[in-house]
């Protein structure tokens, strides 16, 4: 199972004053990133100080703060709408006049903005650079909550490019400053994400260790939606330690909760742990059972690719019980939707399994 690091959603920009008292909180669990899959590669473009100084064709002295907080809400528009381009673009000049007019915070609110834009765009060195810059402003102005969650938002970065050593120094660093200034909500953050640390390294019984007092910090801040995800990384590392009573409660914990609060994203992440765990413990009704809720789930939710992929797990079950004529039905409806949603790499993927499968069942 692939376990998820822990991210806070950044709120809407929506009024300046908003701005001003909503601490840096950054990517939602659904990102993206934490959904986007990092790529290695980095786009080899200018760094935000060369942007930062780039000569404008516009008055700059003629404008205001006024237009710098239209700029930056424009640039979250851009960004919900899908257009991290455009986000960066009207970010950056927003940034200029905030630099100018010396206004610390909203600076740090537009480089957390452009720090997402950068990482969806695949351009993480930059992302990085926004984030440090970031969390310079709020060393400087001793904004230790703050520090706490860009520390994390960093961390995660450095986890999911595949650097524990960096990102096991930064949450270390987060969870000090948590434990120092007794935030709840950052101390349940940080050993959250330190769990993934050490689940990543394989050591899963002090990963299981850190997500279970996680999980104290957050049911005691109220956080329910980072308790659901840390409850499914506790379910991943039982899973992965061969605790299939325990991988069962966890995520059974994980999914009900997940169903009355309707977190559909956590919901689907807790089945897809439920039937690896019933499948490994030979538990296969139950496996089908969860299987044909993943699949309504997605079809009321029309999410196509959470459709694809409950063909696909049907696919795969179907195939490891040796009934090839229903797998071979569920990959060639999971290859229509791989056409569908323009997802050639699913659908290469996909084909190869089906042609695998129909050679061994020549044999």
């Amino acid at each position: 199972m692939r376990q998820q690091p822990t991210m806070l959603n950044f709120p809407s920009l929506r009024t300046p004053s908003y701005w001003l008292v909503n601490k840096y909180k950054f990517f939602s669990y659904s990102l993206v990133l934490l959904a986007v899959v990092l790529n290695p590669v980095m786009a080899n473009a200018a760094d935000i100080t060369e942007q930062l100084h780039r000569p404008s064709s516009n008055s700059f002295g003629r404008q205001s703060r006024d237009d710098a907080d239209a700029l930056l809400r424009v640039a979250q528009k851009h960004y919900d709408g899908g257009y991290p381009e455009k986000a960066i673009d009207a970010g950056l000049q927003a940034l200029k006049i905030y630099h100018a007019i010396g206004d610390f915070r909203a600076k740090g609110l537009t480089y957390d903005l452009l720090a997402k834009a950068y990482i969806q765009l695949g351009r993480y060195k930059e992302g990085e650079d926004a984030l440090r810059r970031q969390l310079g402003i709020a060393r400087d102005t001793q904004d230790f909550q703050s520090q706490i969650f860009i520390l994390n938002n960093i961390g995660t970065l450095f986890l999911q490019s595949g650097q524990p050593a960096p990102a096991d120094q930064m949450l270390e660093e987060a969870l000090k400053i948590a434990q120092n200034v007794k935030n709840i909500e950052g101390q349940g953050l940080s050993l959250s994400n330190l769990g993934l640390v050490y689940a990543r390294q394989g050591d899963y019984n002090k990963a299981i260790k850190l997500y279970e007092t996680a999980l104290i910090y957050r049911r005691r801040s109220g956080d329910l939606r980072g308790e659901l995800n840390t409850l499914n990384n506790l379910g991943d590392a039982y899973l992965e330690a061969g605790n299939y009573q325990a991988t069962i409660g966890t995520y059974g914990a994980a999914m009900g909760m997940a169903r009355i609060n309707r977190d559909r994203a956590n919901q689907i992440r807790a089945i897809d742990g439920l039937v690896t765990a019933h499948t490994a413990a030979g538990r296969y009704e139950r496996a089908f059972e969860l299987l044909q809720q993943r699949l309504i789930l997605a079809q009321e939710l029309q999410n196509l690719p959470e459709q694809l992929r409950s063909f696909e797990s049907y696919a795969q079950l179907y195939e490891l019980l040796g009934n090839y004529p229903t797998a071979q039905n569920f990959y060639e409806r999971a290859i229509i939707l791989s056409q569908n949603l323009k997802d050639s790499r699913k659908e290469v993927v996909l084909r190869d399994r089906l042609t695998q499968m129909l050679k061994r069942r020549g044999k």
